[in-house]
């Protein structure tokens, strides 16, 4: 069981962290690149940046967007992906890991700190599973690989809080640790191909959204032959 352990996170966890880092990569570039070539084919190069950036904002902090959302699970939301994403990065022991690996290293949470901010997180995420489910237009909207990642986004949260704060076994300790490095490893190999991906396209959507409405020179032109109205009557 050790040996497994070690392995997952060590070789694996490191491919499984590149592969993320390639496939997001990869995603970003794409979008940059789309983006650079209708802006280089617009008619009007012209482009709102301060609406852009005032937009791109209140999506990365939606609190404005709160007012005409569902108030509480809008509220659950920013919550959990406050935890989801702080634990994880400034845990001590996530941190002496790095270190172990790569030399590198940053200041980590304080240990209460960090109690509270896995069990809010564990919480948190209970609450919005359970809101897809009772809500009925939230029910509506949900599809389901948004079910499946809160429950794997649970499973490296609740098997790290049990291993730190109970006193159980060696065999299940080292059991329940491979559960949380093995569900990490999934997570960050499932990111770029799944919805998650959207972390690094949110900066990018606003731009993308403005440029859609910049059409090339002569489309009114190329739009009116294609539905055979080229010279009718507007």
């Amino acid at each position: 069981m050790s040996s497994i352990l070690e392995f997952a996170r060590g070789p694996l966890f490191r491919l499984c962290f590149a592969l993320m880092i390639l496939g997001l990569a990869r995603i970003l570039f794409l979008d940059v690149w789309g983006a650079y070539k209708a802006l280089r084919k617009a008619g009007d190069k012209k482009m709102p940046w301060k609406l852009i950036l005032s937009r791109t904002w209140e999506w990365i902090f939606p609190l404005k967007r709160m007012k005409n959302n569902f108030h509480f699970y809008s509220l659950l939301s920013i919550l959990f992906h406050v935890g989801l994403i702080i634990v994880p990065v400034f845990l001590f022991a996530h941190i002496q890991l790095w270190k172990i690996s790569v030399g590198i290293f940053w200041p980590s949470l304080p240990f209460n700190w960090a109690l509270i901010l896995t069990v809010s997180t564990i919480v948190f995420a209970f609450l919005m599973l359970l809101g897809r489910i009772i809500i009925k237009p939230i029910k509506e909207l949900s599809k389901g690989q948004d079910y499946l990642w809160l429950l794997l986004l649970l499973v490296p949260f609740t098997t790290g809080f049990i291993c730190v704060n109970f006193s159980i076994s060696p065999g299940t300790y080292q059991l329940l640790m491979l559960f949380h490095v093995l569900s990490a490893d999934v997570i960050f190999l499932l990111i770029p191909f799944s919805k998650i991906a959207h972390c690094v396209l949110v900066p990018l959507s606003q731009i993308i959204s403005g440029l859609a409405w910049k059409f090339p020179p002569r489309t009114d032109d190329d739009i009116c032959t294609t539905l055979n109205k080229k010279g009718a009557p507007v």
